[in-house]
């Protein structure tokens, strides 16, 4: 062949490739994707979050070096962390829809009915109908107050068995309170929702735990979406599922329970959730039928969520209490000088002039959100964040915990000073970013109020009838405060206190 044709051919082909790899950036141009740590092949940035379990920690420190906004891969996932208030308003307020999916996994896949409930379902009409039903009949203002005579009762029960066990001792009498509290909350949230306590209580507790228990991080099957060995050696979807299913005839059987007590409603006026539901069903007429799997799966969010989350708040409250005496001698005196002369407290008592008390709680969320990385979300449409490019299908996790400890937001920010909310604006509803323990925008949580109401009157009564101890030779110091790991970031371990009665309850029997 004819050099000067060799010749021509070989320009032609480099020209030919020249011009396909411009076309190719014109059409597809180089994505300007955060900065982030070093990647290993298969793994992606997992070998960097095992220093803790306290996930939010260790993408906390991470953030520290590579910026607000850092993209990590986890196994086959893609993902961002957003560490700063002007991230999380745009991600949460200003692209708000485009990020308004859930990220969905294996194992939460397994454990709320495939992402078909409120929590987890993906956004759009159906979503859009199940929180405008939880919004307008489950979870408005009036009917939260309407139940307050259930919290009281609730709390009224507490403190009996607290007083009789100090009574027994001394003053020395140690009891778990965060298993008080806990069950104390469940017995609160399910008479709300099926208008009485339930003998199937610590089974249904017992099964919700081995199930969270399954969120501590991500998993095999999880991180691999697409090997089908990983699905079959992640036994965390597997025992989600299972744990799931024990809820589900649970909540089946008190509905049934329900419906043969009650007719198949409640009366009006003085309606628990599931009464509400059994109303709706049997009405008709609703935007998105009320089928009895749907009863079960917003009764299982409400339930579930409900009782996670504030006996979260009341732990870490009580154990910064416990390790901070100023404050704790400060919200005793507020209380006793609101209630005294009383043998019983209610909520119209004057709780809601408890402005200290309501300080102390706002910064044990600010110092422990219930949720650090809120829900995690999935990148809709792709677009720009801080003019960096997050690509669709992207997870997304808002590091609430980081922005609610940064000093640059927060003087002395690893303190507890709930001095720092006195004549503040800060609230938790979700419009000062540095500031979102319950989220923002559309996917923030739905229940807040509810939640909101279940730790106050409790606290309150704590700290009214006791003054609290701890065990014989430990000291504030001692308490630990190490998150359990998960995406609920309750405490490591149970608080173990002492009670002494200070102001004895009007009823000391110990109801069965």
């Amino acid at each position: 062949m004819d050099e000067n044709l060799l010749l021509a051919l070989a320009v032609s082909s480099i020209i030919v490739i020249l011009i396909t790899k411009l076309i190719s950036r014109t059409i597809n141009p180089k994505l300007n994707l955060p900065p982030g740590p070093w990647t290993l092949p298969v793994i992606g940035s997992l070998h960097h979050l095992i220093r803790t379990p306290a996930i939010h920690r260790s993408l906390h420190k991470l953030a520290e070096k590579h910026g607000p906004i850092m993209q990590i891969r986890l196994g086959e996932l893609p993902a961002m962390v957003v560490s700063s208030p002007d991230a999380a308003e745009e991600i949460l307020r200003t692209h708000d829809v485009k990020f308004a999916d859930r990220f969905m996994s294996a194992t939460l896949a397994a454990i709320t009915f495939d992402g078909e409930d409120l929590a987890f379902a993906p956004y759009g009409d159906r979503w859009r109908l199940l929180k405008k039903l939880c919004a307008e009949e489950l979870l408005t203002a009036s009917r939260v107050r309407s139940f307050r005579r259930i919290r009281e009762e609730e709390t009224a029960r507490l403190v009996a068995g607290l007083a009789a066990s100090a009574a027994s001792g001394d003053g020395e009498a140690a009891v778990d309170l965060s298993g008080a509290m806990d069950r104390l909350v469940n017995d609160i949230v399910v008479r709300c929702c099926v208008g009485g306590r339930t003998m199937h209580r610590d089974a249904f507790l017992a099964a919700l735990r081995v199930a969270l228990g399954q969120t501590k991080w991500l998993t095999v099957a999880d991180l691999f979406p697409s090997s089908k060995l990983a699905r079959m050696v992640g036994s965390a979807p597997r025992k989600g599922l299972a744990n799931r299913r024990k809820m589900e005839r649970i909540l089946e059987q008190i509905i049934q329970e329900r419906v043969e007590m009650m007719g198949g409603g409640g009366e009006a006026g003085n309606e628990c959730f599931l009464d509400v539901l059994l109303r709706l069903q049997k009405e008709g007429g609703t935007p998105i039928p009320i089928s009895n799997e749907l009863i079960v799966m917003l009764l299982f969010d409400i339930v579930s969520g409900g009782t996670e989350t504030s006996t979260i708040v009341l732990n870490w409250t009580m154990a910064e209490l416990i390790r901070t005496p100023r404050v704790m001698a400060k919200a005793h005196a507020e209380v006793r000088q609101t209630f005294r002369g009383k043998n019983t407290i209610t909520e119209d008592d004057g709780v809601s002039r408890l402005t200290y008390l309501k300080m102390v709680i706002k910064e044990s969320l600010r110092m422990h959100c219930p949720v650090p990385l809120l829900g995690p979300r999935r990148c809709r449409e792709s677009c720009k964040v801080m003019g960096y490019d997050i690509p669709k299908d992207t997870t997304i996790f808002v590091n609430a915990w980081a922005m609610c400890r940064n000093p640059k937001f927060w003087d002395d920010a690893e303190e507890f000073k709930p001095e720092r909310f006195e004549n503040s604006n800060i609230d938790n509803k979700g419009s000062n970013f540095e500031y979102i323990p319950f989220g923002s925008g559309r996917r923030m949580c739905a229940g807040m109020n509810l939640g909101m109401a279940d730790v106050e009157l409790p606290l309150a009564s704590l700290l009214y009838y006791f003054d609290w101890k701890l065990p014989s030779g430990m000291l504030p110091e001692d308490v630990d405060m190490q998150e359990a790991p998960g995406l609920f970031a309750n405490r490591r371990t149970s608080l173990i206190l002492c009670p002494v009665t200070r102001v004895i309850p009007s009823n000391l029997q110990v109801m069965a």
